[in-house]
């Protein structure tokens, strides 16, 4: 398993790559469709990234967009070919949040707003734990430890540079997250303790930054719930919003939508507890726990 491709984004961007040829030959991707005999939406999910592609797919469309330079055919094979390896969370089974693993996994910058719970990358295992059984309690204990190990093994990036890209430094992650998620017991009085700890050590790191927004602080743009605005260090992988479901996760990668939730993002850091307010009103929920004084 080659640790330094990613295979996500392998696929962004050679789907943005074909997107582009279709665009300068002027044909739709229901043209596209209609010329190799399949679904207009198997198109579209090579171009966004969301369907694995095989290098007799990219033959095929060189060959509609009439591609002369083999030099570019076969540059778009390998990427092809590189998208189809395995990404470290495949050795963890079936993830049914891979994409976005992917996508975090090669992000510069991540900023969050969670309104029920501690963000993934900012958990303790104990709290991870009680979180998905509480959450999803058909999970099996077998696979309620995968994804434990799985949300353990993401935290890296808070501390490794990331392997495609040695020159950038540690994930840069604001999260602003909703006083409901620290006040919900998960897990008993001590484990919570704990985990809102954890999250003052980890926002004591210069490139973590946390913020809370309190109860009184009234209606704010997070309200209508969770969302991720993931960027990356290569301006040619357009910036993605990313936002859980139950059933299936939904990703925006549209400039107006992105704006949009970007300043969403910016009302909500502006209404938050700024940093040294957040420690200190975690400090007092911790408190509320039975936890230490800090």
């Amino acid at each position: 398993m080659a640790s330094n491709v990613n295979p996500t984004v392998r696929r962004r961007r050679l789907g943005m790559e074909l997107r582009k040829l279709r665009e300068d030959k002027g044909m739709t991707a229901e043209q596209v469709a209609e010329r190799l005999l399949v679904s207009q939406s198997k198109i579209s999910r090579l171009e966004n990234g969301r369907r694995s592609i095989s290098q007799r797919d990219v033959r095929d469309l060189c060959d509609v967009y009439e591609v002369e330079d083999r030099r570019l055919v076969e540059s778009l094979m390998q990427m092809a070919k590189d998208s189809r390896q395995q990404g470290w969370w495949h050795a963890f089974g079936d993830i049914p949040y891979s994409v976005y693993i992917g996508l975090e996994t090669d992000a510069a910058s991540l900023r969050t707003y969670e309104p029920q719970m501690v963000p993934g990358l900012l958990q303790t295992p104990e709290y991870a734990h009680a979180l998905i059984r509480g959450a999803v309690p058909e999970t099996s204990p077998a696979d309620v430890e995968k994804r434990v190990q799985v949300r353990m093994h993401r935290q890296k990036r808070l501390s490794e540079t990331d392997n495609n890209n040695p020159e950038v430094g540690p994930l840069r992650l604001w999260a602003v997250i909703d006083e409901a998620a620290l006040r919900r017991r998960v897990g008993d009085a001590q484990l919570m303790a704990r985990q809102l700890e954890f999250l003052i050590e980890q926002s004591e790191q210069p490139h973590v930054t946390v913020q809370v927004m309190p109860f009184g602080m009234g209606a704010h743009p997070g309200m209508t719930g969770q969302y991720a605005i993931l960027e990356f260090p290569d301006a040619t992988d357009s910036t993605v919003v990313y936002i859980e479901g139950v059933t299936s996760d939904l990703y925006l990668e549209k400039a107006n939508d992105v704006q949009m939730y970007s300043v969403m993002y910016e009302h909500l850091r502006a209404q938050a507890l700024n940093v040294e307010q957040t420690r200190e009103f975690i400090a007092d929920i911790i408190d509320d726990f039975g936890g230490k004084n800090r």
